[in-house]
């Protein structure tokens, strides 16, 4: 077993030696106004939590299931809403990278660069990301065991950097459905000795679901976030809307805004009795 690195960059750290690291927002940029609006009541309800908040959402998502549902305003208008939430709330930004052609560009903007499930074997993007000098968080494909990635770590270790971590969020199980082997979570921290980001809302997606569009159970979040935190992990990810019936990606397993806060304060109570 290997000991579980601290990954740091500036300010920024994810890992044994620092706090809980929580990423959340919108699933996909829809307009300034909203996304400012969510992460401001992000910042105002982690306030008191004892949690390193960064602000997520995607400029593109590139792998909807229809060709007519929205993707996102594309990455030069997103880039201008980031960095309009990093002036106003001083949130740190994490958002997907889809081709090595995006890599250097929003590097400029987000202090992490995540690598999409579907894409976490592309070595070039990989490799891009890695060079960067960013926190890089690759999500565990859906279709990969946990000591599959391995070899993803060792690719970005190989460009020389260390600040690599990993994020759980479900394996297929059939068709149109996930589950999550909490095994995973230990053992790619301890096996592979980097941070586990557990991703309590695309682990509960029912992919295609819906035909057009992925389905999903919000009402497990709670469930599956309190197993994962009383296993270990070193940060949690959320998708979170004011009104998810209403959002543009992922409606059935965003979590309620306002329900952030008071889940935290379970989730944190909970990481706390299994440490002692």
């Amino acid at each position: 077993m290997k000991p579980v690195r601290t990954v740091r960059h500036d300010d920024l750290a994810i890992g044994p030696e620092a706090p809980l690291m929580v990423l959340a927002g919108l699933c996909i940029v829809e307009d300034m106004e909203t996304t400012l609006r969510h992460a401001r009541s992000l910042k105002e309800q982690a306030a008191e939590l004892a949690v390193t908040l960064v602000f997520k959402s995607s400029f593109d998502k590139a792998n909807r299931s229809s060709i007519k549902s929205f993707r996102g305003p594309g990455m030069e208008a997103a880039l201008e809403i980031f960095t309009a939430v990093r002036e106003e709330t001083g949130l740190r930004i994490v958002t997907d990278v889809h081709e090595t052609a995006q890599v250097a560009r929003v590097a400029e903007v987000a202090d992490i660069l995540q690598i999409p499930a579907f894409l976490c074997r592309q070595t070039d993007l990989l490799v891009a990301a890695a060079e960067t000098g960013k926190i890089v968080n690759v999500k565990k494909g859906q279709f990969l065991a946990p000591w599959d990635m391995k070899n993803v770590v060792t690719k970005i270790e190989e460009t020389g950097s260390d600040k690599v971590v990993l994020t759980e969020r479900g394996s297929c199980f059939g068709y149109n459905t996930l589950v999550n082997d909490f095994k995973g979570l230990p053992y790619m921290r301890h096996e592979l000795g980097v941070p586990v980001i557990f991703d309590a809302t695309h682990s509960v997606q029912v992919p295609g679901g819906r035909g057009t569009s992925t389905g999903g159970d919000r009402t497990m979040i709670p469930y599956l976030a309190k197993a994962a935190v009383a296993v270990g992990i070193d940060g949690l990810f959320f998708e979170v809307h004011e009104n998810p019936a209403v959002a543009k990606s992922d409606a059935d397993n965003a979590l309620p805004l306002e329900s952030f806060g008071p889940l935290m304060k379970k989730l944190l109570a909970v990481r706390a009795a299994a440490q002692d």
